[in-house]
């Protein structure tokens, strides 16, 4: 097997004598997609990143792989912890073909050791993942290109892919790869995770079953994306949505308005990049107790790009003796987020179909809700 020299340049310009902090790391993604394809990997590894992707998939997550989850339980997907989920066996994990290639660059001196446990230490403990886009066309078989994302919105980058020569030798070379290379070949691309603290959907309906509603409930029915927000090298779009109200208002007094105060709805959903114009179902609950009396909500949809948190000042309003009611409230998002759509519901839209289903257009998503 043909191996070159690869400098195991730190990441932060400099190695810290205590060890990486969580999400650091001494590696670049670029660094780490070279070792990832210089690994002898087989069929029970490549068993193992299907697994774990196709496992974050189904709760909710983008078709990813921490490299924190792949030393601490292979074959896990992001998620599947905080579920209790049980993770594959593999014959031979990732994580101790990474261990034996560090070690082995290192040597076997004591100081070598160190380093080689400071190194792996970092990669354990970082944000950076595999991300399999497409990853549910794969037939079983054949072998990934391995890229990274290399930022700046780039749509394109060199991978990795092991190939025979003239003389039949097995040789690594780089080529270049596109989205259209993923939709027709296996890429791993070596990323940041940006997702896993939230919390989508299908997590909160695999962690709970749900109550029966004797109420009238808003619900979104299903979400439609009609543009990608970010580089394909980095994935899915993750959307907030953000609703607020008083919910449940029912007032019969002047006093009952100071016993009402404004709820805010946060919930997030992942939409892949192959789901792009497709309508996706959703039985997601915005308000749980939908009343005649609730004039205007609040609502935000922003894509998540991090930042620091800010704040929209808005306002819901409900009736009571012919007149309307604000209630003032601050709905929070990142200062880097994209901003979809913001402004205000009205009842009556929500209520103008008497199917009971609406369908909205917010910029460049679309969202069926329903009155149940």
């Amino acid at each position: 097997m043909f191996t070159a020299v690869l400098p195991l340049a730190s990441c932060t310009g400099s190695v810290p004598v205590e060890g990486p902090q969580d999400g650091e790391c001494l590696f670049s993604k670029g660094e780490m997609a070279r070792i990832f394809a210089e690994l002898p990997l087989g069929e029970s590894q490549l068993g193992e990143v299907y697994d774990a992707v196709n496992s974050s998939s189904g709760n909710g997550y983008d078709e990813e792989y921490m490299l924190s989850d792949l030393f601490l339980s292979p074959g896990s997907g992001v998620g599947d912890r905080a579920l209790g989920t049980k993770a594959g066996n593999y014959s031979r994990p990732i994580r101790d073909m990474l261990t034996d290639y560090i070690s082995e660059r290192y040597g076997n001196t004591k100081a070598g050791a160190a380093d080689a446990e400071r190194y792996l230490r970092s990669l354990s403990s970082s944000d950076l993942q595999i991300y399999w886009p497409y990853s549910e066309d794969w037939d079983g078989v054949t072998y990934p290109i391995i890229t990274f994302d290399p930022g700046y919105g780039a749509e394109s980058n060199y991978g990795y892919e092991w190939v025979l020569d003239d003389d039949g030798v097995r040789v690594l070379d780089s080529l270049l790869v596109t989205e259209e290379t993923a939709r027709c070949r296996p890429v791993w691309v070596i990323n940041n995770n940006d997702d896993s603290a939230f919390t989508p959907l299908e997590m909160f309906t695999k962690a709970s079953s749900s109550s029966p509603q004797n109420k009238k409930c808003l619900k979104m029915k299903d979400f439609t994306m009609y543009r990608n927000y970010d580089s394909w090298f980095a994935g899915a779009s993750e959307f907030f949505i953000r609703m607020g109200a008083v919910d449940g208002f029912k007032a019969t007094k002047d006093e009952d308005l100071k016993l009402y105060s404004p709820s805010i709805t946060d919930f997030s959903i992942v939409v892949k990049r192959k789901e792009l114009g497709k309508k996706i179902p959703f039985e997601s609950i915005l308000l749980t107790d939908f009343t005649d009396q609730m004039d205007k909500f609040a609502f935000l949809i922003t894509e998540d790009d991090g930042g620091t948190t800010t704040s929209w000042k808005c306002s819901a309003t409900v009736k009571y003796n012919s007149k309307s009611y604000g209630f003032d409230m601050d709905i929070p998002y990142k200062d880097k987020d994209d901003i979809v759509w913001r402004g205000q519901l009205s009842s009556s839209f929500l209520r103008e179909n008497p199917g009971g289903l609406t369908y909205g257009r917010f910029g460049d998503v679309g969202i069926t809700f329903s009155l149940e």
